[in-house]
This record gives C-alpha cells, sequence and structure tokens, in this order.
C-alpha cells in the first residue's frame, strides 16, 4: 500500500501530470472561492435579518450593543468559514475528481504497459457518484461540527467518515473502468479494510492545506495502482 502512495505521489509531479494537476487544482480554487462567497452571503444576510428583527423586538434603545453583537457573529463567521474550507475540501475534491478521473487513471494505467488500458467511465455515472460522496462529506461535516469541540472528537469523527468516503470513490472510479459497476462495489466490499486503510491515506492527504487541492490526482492515481494489485491478487487466486 505505501509503494502504491509513494508511486501515486511520484507520478502526480512528473511531467506527464503537470497539466492535468495544474487544471485539477484550478477547478477546486474557483469552487471554494464560490462555496465561500455563497455561504458568506447566506450568512451576512442572516445575520443582518436576525438583526432586523431583534432590533424591531426590543426597540431603538439596543441598537449599540445589537451593532457590537453583530460585528462579533460576522467575525466569527468569517473565521469559521476558513475553517470550514478545510472541513469543506473533501467534498470539493469528489467533484474535481468526477471531471478528471478518467484522464488521470488513464495516465497511470499507462505505467503499465504490459496491461491493457481500461475504458473510460461515462460522465453521467462519474458525475453522479462524486455528486454523492460531495453530498455525504457535507453531511459527515455537518453532524460533527457539533463535536469538534468535545476534545476533538468532531474531528476524529470527520476523519475516519472521509477516509471511507475518498476511499470508495476513488477506488470504485478506478474499478469501474475495467469492471461493470456492480461487479467493482463488490470488488471494494470483498477488500473493504485495504481500501478503508487507503482510504485514511487520502483522508490524510486532503487534511493538509493547499495540497489537498490536488487530492483528485493523488486519490486516483493511487486507488489505480491499489486496484491493479488487489485484482491481480484475484486473478492469481482464480488461476489455481
Amino acid at each position: 500500500m505505501l509503494d502504491a502512495a509513494v508511486k501515486a505521489f511520484s507520478q502526480m509531479v512528473s511531467p506527464p501530470f503537470r497539466s492535468v494537476l495544474l487544471r485539477s487544482m484550478g477547478l477546486a480554487i474557483v469552487l471554494i472561492i464560490v462555496i465561500a462567497i455563497g455561504l458568506h452571503w447566506l450568512i451576512a444576510w442572516l445575520v443582518e435579518s436576525g438583526g432586523v428583527w431583534v432590533e424591531g423586538t426590543l426597540g431603538s434603545g439596543a441598537s449599540t450593543p445589537l451593532d457590537i453583537a453583530l460585528w462579533i457573529l460576522k467575525f466569527v463567521a468569517a473565521l469559521g468559514l476558513v475553517v470550514g474550507a478545510v472541513f469543506l475540501m473533501p467534498a470539493v475534491t469528489a467533484l474535481v475528481a468526477g471531471m478528471f478521473a478518467d484522464e488521470i487513471a488513464e495516465l497511470v494505467e499507462r505505467s503499465y504497459p504490459a496491461e491493457p488500458v481500461g475504458a473510460p467511465v461515462s460522465i453521467p455515472r462519474a458525475l453522479t457518484e462524486s455528486v454523492k460522496i460531495a453530498l455525504l462529506s457535507i453531511g459527515v461535516y455537518l453532524c460533527a461540527v457539533p463535536f469538534l469541540l468535545v476534545a476533538g472528537l468532531g474531528a476524529v469523527m470527520f476523519f475516519f467518515a472521509t477516509a471511507y468516503l475518498q476511499g470508495r470513490q476513488y477506488f470504485e472510479l478506478a474499478a469501474m473502468r475495467f469492471h461493470p459497476p456492480a461487479e467493482a462495489k463488490a470488488l471494494r466490499k470483498a477488500h473493504k479494510g485495504t481500501v478503508f486503510a487507503a482510504g485514511m491515506l487520502i483522508a490524510a492527504f486532503v487534511s493538509i492545506p493547499i495540497v489537498n487541492l490536488a487530492t483528485p490526482l493523488f486519490g486516483t492515481a493511487f486507488m489505480v495502482h491499489m486496484h491493479k494489485r488487489l485484482h491481480g491478487r484475484e486473478r492469481v487466486a482464480d488461476k489455481r
């Protein structure tokens, strides 16, 4: 597994991968900015609307302390967006992966000259899987937030859930280039322990600021190598 991770990391910074690396990172940055602007607008609107309601209820005499409270809320909200961006990266990179997984996978598969290159996953299928994982990642984030102050319990919950979701997405996208979707899922379940452990490496990668923009490339390349190894073992076992 570590060998596959080292290979994936070395490949992602090699010349053949640089174009897709820059494009995938660029798309991830754009998505983060769009999400941040949208959330900032939503939070600002909620704070302002709540302030108007409170002032209307308590009267104009509460305007000064209310202004101070609103300023504090806006500051906390802005700080929360910065922290939230880290937790939202698994969702963002999941969406980006759906756009670039086939291109990345083919580049990695060509490093195995003795084996055939897989067939591209249909765009609707890839996007459906990516949106599903992205929504699940956001759901996990929202569930983990209340536990962030409980001795870091929320961060631990988020890490393990991310490991499962990321491992599942990247392995199945790699496997579906060689198997029908049902078989790809069955293969992942047959090796769920290994895939989850591999997902922990991806979860660790996606938790590193800036570097995590390259998660789609690392995750896809890593799981292509893992699929080659796991499927190769099954073929050897079948021959016996």
